[in-house]
This record gives C-alpha cells, sequence and structure tokens, in this order.
C-alpha cells in the first residue's frame, strides 16, 4: 500500500508527496532527486522523537550517503524561535554544511517549521525534506511550504515561504502518536472536509470507528484525500494572497486561545475551538444554521475534540486575536462558512460579532 501525490508550483512540478508504511524507500526516494553520496544530510528532530525513529532514519539514509547527522532539540512549542534556529545555524557552519547538502525535518508541525526556516535561510537557502511523523504534519505542516518561528509569543510571526524537495510519510508513525496528538490531527483533516468537501466530511463521519481505531487503510485513504485538498489549494495561492486563506478556517481565534494558554494547549484542539467559534459566526451572519453549528460540533466532539475554552475573558481573546499576522489594513480576515464544505473570507466582522462567537465558546 503506497501513495504519490504531486505538488506543482507556479504551474511546474515541485515535490512528490510520499506515503507509505515504512521508511524503506526513503533513501532511494531522495537519491532520485539527484543528490550525491557525498551529500551531506544532517536529521533536525526533537526529543519526543529522537529514541522513536532517529536510529532508523540513520540507518536507513547511511545505506545512500556517506555523512548523515543530527541535531537534537527539546520538544514543545516553546523551542520554536529564534535562539534555537541559531543553535541549527551553528550545527552546519561547524560541520562545513553548504548550499549542495540537505535538511531533514523529522517530526511534527514545530520541527518542520523550524527545520524549513533554518533550510530558507542558511547561506540564502538549502534544500530540505519533510518526513512528518504526526497526523497534524502530514496532512497539514508538511504541504504547501509554509515555514517560520514564534516570536516573543507570537504564534508564525517569522518565517518564509519556501518548498521541500520532498514530503515522505510513513504512517506507521501514527501508532505511536499519543491520543490527544492524533485527535489534534483529525481537528485539521475535518476542517479540511469543512471548508472544500462536504462528501470528505461526511465520509470522516461515516467511518469514524476505524479512524479511531487507527486502520491503517483508512488512515492512508484519509491522509491521501485530505493531503490533495491541501494540494489544490495551495497550488492555486501558493503565498497566501486569497484561496489559500481558507485553510486558516477556525485559527484566527484558535491561535488567541492557544497564545493565552502560553502554548499548554494542543494546536489541533485550539483549531477545533476556533471551528466552533467560527461557525458560530457563520450563524450570525446568517449563512448557516443553528442546527448547522451544533451538528458540526457534535461531529467535531466525536472525534474527541474539544468545542469550548476556559479563558479569562472574551474580551481577552478579542484582544490577543488583534495581533494575529492576518490582519489586513487594521481588520481581522476571517475565514467563515457559506454551508459546510464550502468557505469564504469575510472582512466585516465586529467586535460585538466576534465577542458574542468568544462567549459562545467559553467553558461555562
Amino acid at each position: 500500500m503506497s501513495r504519490s501525490i504531486q505538488v506543482n508550483y507556479n504551474g511546474l512540478p515541485c515535490y512528490e508527496i510520499v506515503i507509505q508504511h515504512d521508511f524503506h524507500l526513503l533513501a532511494s526516494k531522495i537519491k532520485e532527486l539527484g543528490y550525491l553520496k557525498s551529500t551531506k544530510i544532517c536529521v533536525v528532530t526533537d526529543t519526543n522523537v529522537e529514541p522513536l525513529y532517529l536510529e532508523a532514519i540513520h540507518k536507513e539514509l547511511g545505506t545512500i550517503f556517506d555523512t548523515v547527522t543530527s541535531f537534537v532539540f527539546p520538544a514543545g512549542e516553546e523551542q520554536k524561535n529564534l535562539e534555537t534556529i541559531g543553535q541549527i545555524y551553528e550545527k552546519l557552519i561547524l560541520e562545513h554544511f553548504d548550499r549542495k547538502d540537505l535538511l531533514v525535518a523529522l517530526g511534527g508541525g514545530v520541527c518542520g517549521d523550524m527545520c524549513g526556516f533554518a533550510a530558507a535561510t542558511y547561506l540564502r537557502g538549502i534544500d530540505f525534506i519533510q518526513v512528518p511523523t504526526t497526523l497534524l504534519s502530514q496532512v497539514d505542516s508538511s504541504i504547501g511550504g509554509k515555514t517560520g518561528v514564534d516570536f516573543r509569543q507570537y504564534k508564525n510571526m517569522v518565517g518564509a515561504f519556501y518548498q521541500p524537495r520532498l514530503v515522505y510519510m510513513n504512517i506507521s508513525t501514527l501508532k505511536d502518536l499519543p491520543k490527544d496528538h492524533f485527535y489534534a490531527g483529525l481537528g485539521e483533516i475535518l476542517k479540511h472536509g469543512l471548508i472544500k468537501d462536504n462528501s470528505y466530511f461526511q465520509w470522516m463521519i461515516q467511518h469514524r470507528q476505524e479512524i479511531l481505531n487507527r486502520s491503517p487503510e483508512v488512515l492512508e485513504e484519509m491522509i491521501a484525500v485530505s493531503c490533495n485538498i491541501k494540494r489544490e489549494v495551495v497550488e492555486q495561492d501558493p503565498k497566501e494572497q486569497g484561496e489559500r486563506a481558507l485553510l486558516n478556517f477556525g485559527h484566527t481565534l484558535g491561535h488567541a486561545i492557544e497564545k493565552l494558554s502560553d502554548f499548554k494547549l494542543i494546536h489541533g484542539f485550539c483549531v477545533s475551538i476556533g471551528i466552533a467559534a467560527a461557525c458560530e459566526l457563520s450563524v450570525i451572519k446568517g449563512n448557516i444554521t443553528a442546527e448547522e453549528k451544533q451538528r458540526i460540533c457534535q461531529v467535531l466532539q466525536s472525534f474527541h475534540l474539544p468545542v469550548t475554552a476556559s479563558v479569562s475573558s472574551a474580551e481577552s481573546v478579542l484582544e490577543a486575536s488583534k495581533h494575529d499576522k492576518k490582519m489586513e489594513a487594521g481588520k481581522i480576515k476571517f475565514i467563515l462558512l457559506c454551508a459546510p464544505g464550502k468557505a469564504y473570507i469575510e472582512r466585516s466582522v465586529s467586535d460585538e460579532e466576534l465577542l458574542k462567537a468568544i462567549q459562545s465558546i467559553e467553558k461555562k
């Protein structure tokens, strides 16, 4: 069982998404891209992923390449900063990495974002590949070329659009994923259905138990469809000048809640809560019914995703949301639903409407 999805950039082939059930094709896939035996490879990973997969990756890459080294940083969103990036630079400088060498991001979204940003900026750009090991990173952050770090607790405020040379997914890594992190990835997947494909959203509902049981065949199908939805969006709008903003459904208030939790609440959970708030705004705007919003929230909860949060005040969430990088001419761009499976950009959400939406997701 395997899948391959080609991603284009500006109308030309850019990189392949490979969906496999092991790491056995990783080295040969990299070799196919034209790298020489003398290419130096640095695997960037964190302390959670290191004991699970780093040895296997070193062994696999060592069958073809002479030099395979690694940089391991402490796991956690709080490490996603310019100081850690500086440590990666120092590692590469001391080991004489040049523009013909390669970085490998092995891990979740934090690792992929940081490794990609280091690759985009070291020597003005060296190649990197994504080897995502979490569900959220497989269906979302590894695709589309967004890289970056947080700055003084402002999420993803410093970054670059920089495309990987390859995205290689070994979905057997999902067997080792803690339950909460698996559920968090489902938040992004359900988002894809809600903004682009209601039939896929309904398919998720129909296969809920198999998904929660992590059936390999069902997971492969789910991941492939979700990746294809994101591929279609980022190909049409690679630098988020228009339609790609739809992928931010649930993220504006989700990021605010994530920040106010001091990043202790998992990103996918914050997105789910943000989706519930965005659905309330969609009701306020007269786009969907209260019953449709309730049904969407019930589906999120059936996948063990939260739809409410403990916040100090609705006003604090509103204020935090105004520091979001998606602000445009002093106004927040919100992604709302016209209907389940169809989203649009709304630029006229008032503070009063926002406060009502935030109050709807406050945990009583």
